[in-house]
């Protein structure tokens, strides 16, 4: 592939990458972090998997250990909360099993292009971003960790591409900040992912009333970073208007792997691609009355009928007019009106009573 073909697939990428909206499908990444558990071909065959399962986006994370933290194992550097899932690691070990090595970042980002999945990376210090830049990614995500570090909000943002922001922990405050800095510094297209910073989350903690309010405060689109079980809190959330769903993904939990506990498999991204865009498609507009699918519909409501043979100056009464389907006859809202009144031709039961019919 020469530089120029490989640019224009790049600028065709970043182009689909911005149609993002209430006007779309909602736009689904898998996560894949450290489920390739230190195996290129383990990862390429997660990219494969989030392919066939109809994920729009895959995102890797680009980090060293070293450029994450320092190499200390103990106090704050060390994990000792017994419900974390990462609980005995010193925060240097931990991002040494999980770390994506840079020389996988392009035949992964080449999977993906083959096979039509935007493929992106989460930087977490300058280098990474610099790194990045080299691969021409077409978009970058900032991690909630992250998402007040306001110099590398500025390096990301002067690459003018798209910024994917997760606000797990962040104060209006400090996104207002966040958001403002990436806007300054040359960004014009930013989106945040409402984020519950626990692994797993519980749709509890998840609070995505708040998606409405951050889109409207920040007059921007907002998604969500969903570390729930099971798909319902994504699909709810579409519904509150998130146009971004972003869920980690592995091939198969029982294989282990950093964040392996709380990620999707296969069968459950297919499954929130297919709820996620119905959940969207039935959002629709605003509207009252028949539609035009329904025009086939109005024949089967209640509507008044004979319902038993009448002679000409019969009179209606409650054992001759019965309110019932179909609905070819006059609306049931007159049936205390029309007791009572006489009809003016002979007319069999199943008749539909109109005004025609009345002496």
């Amino acid at each position: 592939m020469n530089d120029l073909t490989r640019k224009a697939i790049v600028k065709t990428i970043e182009i689909q990458c911005r149609k993002i909206g209430k006007e779309y499908p909602p736009f689904v990444i898998a996560e894949m972090s450290g489920n390739h558990n230190q195996s290129l071909e383990r990862a390429l065959e997660i990219v494969e998997a989030a392919a066939r399962s109809g994920a729009h986006g895959l995102k890797i994370q680009t980090y060293t250990a070293d450029t994450m933290t320092l190499d200390i194992s103990e106090g704050e550097f060390f994990i000792n909360d017994p419900n974390s899932l990462w609980k005995g690691n010193s925060l240097y070990n931990l991002y040494q099993q999980a770390y994506t090595p840079w020389e996988w970042h392009k035949p992964i980002f080449d999977r993906c292009k083959e096979l039509g999945v935007i493929g992106f990376s989460t930087p977490f210090d300058a280098t990474a971003v610099d790194f990045l830049e080299t691969l021409d990614v077409p978009c970058y995500k900032i991690a909630s960790f992250e998402n007040t570090d306001l110099p590398l909000i500025r390096k990301v943002a002067s690459t003018g591409k798209p910024i994917i922001i997760s606000t797990g922990m962040a104060t209006v405050a400090e996104l207002d900040e966040t958001v403002r800095t990436a806007r300054e510094s040359g960004c014009e297209d930013i989106i945040l992912l409402k984020c519950t910073s626990t692994y797993p989350a519980t749709p509890d903690n998840t609070n995505i009333l708040t998606i409405p309010h951050l889109r409207d405060l920040f007059d921007i689109q907002v998604g969500l970073s969903d570390h729930t079980m099971g798909i319902g809190v994504s699909v709810a959330s579409v519904a509150l208007g998130a146009t971004v769903i972003e869920k980690h993904f592995t091939l198969r939990r029982a294989d282990g792997g950093v964040d392996s506990t709380f990620s999707m498999e296969p069968e459950e991204m297919q499954q929130l691609v297919i709820e996620t865009k119905r959940a969207w498609q039935s959002l629709g507009n605003i509207t009252y009355g028949v539609t035009e699918a329904e025009q086939k519909s109005l024949i089967f409501r209640r509507s008044l009928y004979i319902a038993k043979d009448m002679k000409a100056g019969d009179i209606l009464t409650t054992d001759n007019l019965h309110s019932i389907r179909p609905g070819q006859g006059l609306s049931p809202k007159y049936y205390n009106i029309l007791l009572g009144k006489i009809i003016n031709r002979d007319a069999k039961a199943g008749t539909p009573l109109s005004w025609d019919l009345l002496g």
